[in-house]
């Protein structure tokens, strides 16, 4: 059975409240059951955090390398600015995939910038919820690749 964390970041948490046009009407709890369910027909065990504070988001970083076989990463607007949370990253030897509702390229100039994109597997944006399940199944597919070479 793999183990998978999914990490969401700050305001993550308001999701169907605001944005409605960019992160559409799903809340965190709703899209945390749609992976829980996706996680348990799957063979996966799962583990869902959100937080709003940086230091926080590292610990869990940290913390994932010693019991996790990938993590998925939704950094909420860190994603373009914490450092912190990239050097995290960067040091675990677990798969990465980070994932976010919206297509950034197609927003604020600033968020075209990501500072986990070069420490990750890949990226998943722009499906809005969907996007979720899209990178637990990556994630699968991933590690049942990479389980087979390791052996």
């Amino acid at each position: 059975m793999s183990k998978i964390i999914i990490l969401n970041g700050p305001n993550l948490n308001l999701l169907g409240e605001r944005e409605k046009n960019q992160y559409g009407s799903f809340t965190l709890k709703e899209i945390e059951a749609i992976c829980k369910e996706y996680a348990t027909k799957n063979n996966i065990k799962l583990s869902f955090y959100q937080s709003n504070i940086e230091g926080e988001i590292v610990d869990q970083i940290q913390n994932a390398r010693k019991d996790n076989d990938g993590i998925i990463i939704n950094a909420g607007g860190y994603t373009h600015t914490s450092v912190a949370i990239h050097d995290a990253l960067k040091i675990l030897k677990i798969p990465i995939i980070e994932l976010h509702i919206s297509n950034i390229y197609n927003r604020e100039e600033f968020r075209h910038k990501s500072l986990i994109s070069k420490v990750a597997k890949g990226v998943i944006c722009g499906f809005g919820a969907n996007g979720y399940t899209m990178s637990l199944q990556a994630m699968k597919k991933f590690l049942e690749k990479w389980k087979l070479i390791k052996n």
